[in-house]
């Protein structure tokens, strides 16, 4: 993975982290243990699908750029879908409280979204190749390297 897009993932991330963490803890304070259990499972589960999402579609706009919007598209259903199937395998599970769960699991994305949105916002990415001053000189002068 190229430094910038490691640095986009570990900017999203961290904050992601920070906030399952401040959730476990408020959790585990309101409701006991299987609240805190409830929170760290949002947050594994928020980190693992938005990370791999977001490592798919970096890998897509390197490889097939054409393809970026259509993939974005079909890893967000991708993501829902697994999400469902995760809470029906969990629905009436007793490993963790699913209020604490679910609180955690939007805040969580939502800490994901607007982490990745300022990393992106911070980021330099170019989008067009500057011209190198010793090609635009050479193109000038009618000679070729």
């Amino acid at each position: 993975m190229p430094s910038n897009d490691a640095r986009i993932l570990a900017q999203a991330a961290v904050p992601t982290a920070a906030v399952g963490a401040v959730a476990a803890l408020v959790s585990g304070l309101t409701v006991g243990g299987k609240g805190a259990v409830g929170a760290i499972v949002a947050t594994v589960v928020v980190v693992l699908f938005m990370g791999i999402g977001l490592y798919v579609l970096q890998r897509t706009a390197k490889s097939l750029p054409h393809l970026f919007q259509a993939m974005g598209l079909m890893l967000y259903a991708a993501q829902i879908l697994l999400l469902f199937v995760f809470l029906a395998v969990f629905k009436n599970t007793t490993l963790f409280h699913p209020k604490a769960f679910a609180i955690t699991l939007v805040a969580g994305t939502l800490a994901w979204i607007a982490a990745q949105t300022r990393a992106h916002m911070k980021s330099k990415i170019l989008y067009v190749e500057p011209e190198s001053t010793t090609d635009a000189k050479s193109e000038k002068s009618g000679h070729s390297s």
